[in-house]
């Protein structure tokens, strides 16, 4: 039983410890040391999608241990408890942003170039910047979930 709480603690420090890691690290870092905000999107860009891809194990292995946990304690793996449903509503955001918000913005940027060299009223560049204030949300939606999970999981032990 130890093993899988192991693994769901792991999950979760590495998926909530990577936004935070993302959000006050990498991405203000990326627009400080660069030399142009286009290099900082790459690099950001990057490092998103590789962060979200870490999001997506994570939240596999947790519902995977969870579930066998609660079923190896309670005789059922409570598959709608509350944890479970927000891990899947953090899965879901992640993908939306992965598979739907990120590729269009990458489509943007490829076209655009230097968005920032942009004007501010050309539909591309209204555009992106309606994009990014999504994907802004859409991150930071999952790391108060995640929050929250965190607490669940740490109460239930």
């Amino acid at each position: 039983m130890s093993f899988l709480r192991f693994l769901m603690l792991l999950s979760l420090v590495l998926w909530i410890g990577g936004l935070l890691f993302f959000a006050f690290v990498v991405a203000p870092s990326a627009f400080r040391v660069l030399p142009t905000t286009h290099l900082a999107g790459n690099v950001v860009a990057a490092s998103l999608g590789k962060l979200h891809w870490i999001g997506i194990v994570s939240g596999i292995v947790y519902l995977i241990s969870s579930m066998i946990h609660s079923y190896f304690t309670n005789g059922s793996a409570h598959v709608f408890a509350f944890r479970h449903i927000l891990i899947c509503l953090m899965l879901a955001l992640t993908l939306i942003s992965q598979f739907g918000i990120i590729p269009r913005m990458d489509a943007l940027r490829a076209s655009l170039g230097e968005v920032s060299a942009a004007p501010l009223d050309n539909p591309q560049r209204v555009q992106f910047d309606a994009l990014h204030v999504w994907s802004t949300r859409v991150e930071g939606a999952v790391l108060l979930l995640g929050l929250v999970v965190v607490w669940v999981t740490a109460r239930s032990f």
